[in-house]
């Protein structure tokens, strides 16, 4: 009996340290994806968005230069997903050329102006690329990749304004404005102007636009690129830029500084954009725009 027990007592041992020689591979087979974990636990926590090899990216489709909808393919358009319409402008450049260094396709959302980052942070689309400032208040929300581009404060009048001649932002007082709404325009730039006389936010672009065209109001305040593809389709509008003036907006680098959302954490893809968007330069921003403005629809 002894002998049995002592045999049978060998058997359990001998499995107990197969068994332990079993799971010890599967806790250290990868040190260094346990390591990346440890470091961050967001990357493993939230997925990139393009693992199916799609970047998916929302953005209004109605606010050119930056995007606009057309009715086909021209100048290297993109299809708009669940509609027969095409997407372009300088967003759609700048996502095509992250898409082609990434060996990823592009796929364009068309999203209103105050859906695009809920839409973010639901996962219903991977990116923002609209035309965002990389404000604080934007960064508690979602993280940025950027910037793609720099964007100067500026105002439109018609030229044959009064406001036509203005210097600087004192020249504006008392004058009836308005601005697109949800943005730093809008918020934190027409609030500087002495006794302003501001109108209701502008749905988008194009109505912004349009309450300026048709004398709603005074003025407009937008960014530079904005108002240069606005005067491309609207050559009665003049661009008030009073840089250098020491008359000026009062704004931050967030202000100005134009970003690309991606959902918090999402650090794979924000660095995959990055990447990409580190070997551009200022100038290299403003030729694409360019581009951009010199192709946008007239009407």
């Amino acid at each position: 009996m002894k002998k049995v027990s002592a045999i049978l007592l060998a058997l359990t041992m001998l499995i107990g340290l197969c068994a332990c020689g079993k799971s010890a591979p599967a806790a250290s087979a990868s040190p260094e994806a346990s390591a990346e974990s440890a470091a961050s636990p967001e990357a493993s926590a939230v997925p990139s968005g393009v693992e199916d090899g799609v970047l998916t990216v929302a953005m209004e489709c109605a606010y050119a230069p930056y995007n606009w909808t057309q009715s086909d393919d021209s100048n290297g358009a993109v299809p708009i997903k669940d509609s027969n319409e095409y997407a372009n402008g300088y967003d759609v450049m700048m996502a095509k050329k992250l898409c082609e260094a990434n060996g990823w396709q592009l796929e364009i959302v068309r999203l209103s102006w105050d859906s695009l980052i809920p839409a973010v942070q639901t996962g219903q689309v991977d990116a923002v690329i609209a035309g965002q400032s990389m404000t604080p208040d934007r960064m508690k929300q979602v993280d940025f990749a950027g910037p793609y581009l720099y964007a100067t404060i500026v105002c439109l009048t018609l030229k044959d304004s009064a406001l036509a001649s203005a210097k600087g932002i004192s020249d504006l007082a008392g004058a009836t404005c308005t601005s697109q709404l949800g943005t730093i325009w809008y918020d934190t730039c027409l609030p500087q102007i002495k006794d302003a006389k501001i109108q209701t936010a502008a749905e988008d672009a194009p109505a912004m636009l349009m309450a300026l065209e048709t004398g709603t109001v005074d003025f407009v305040c937008t960014d530079m690129p904005t108002a240069q593809g606005a005067i491309a389709a609207y050559p009665d509008m003049t661009i008030l830029d009073f840089a250098g003036s020491g008359d000026d907006f009062q704004v931050s680098d967030s202000d100005v500084n134009i970003g690309i959302s991606v959902m918090k954490g999402n650090t794979v893809l924000k660095d995959a954009l990055d990447k990409v968007l580190s070997t551009m330069t200022k100038d290299d921003f403003n030729s694409l725009m360019s581009e951009a403005i010199a192709v946008q629809p007239k009407n």
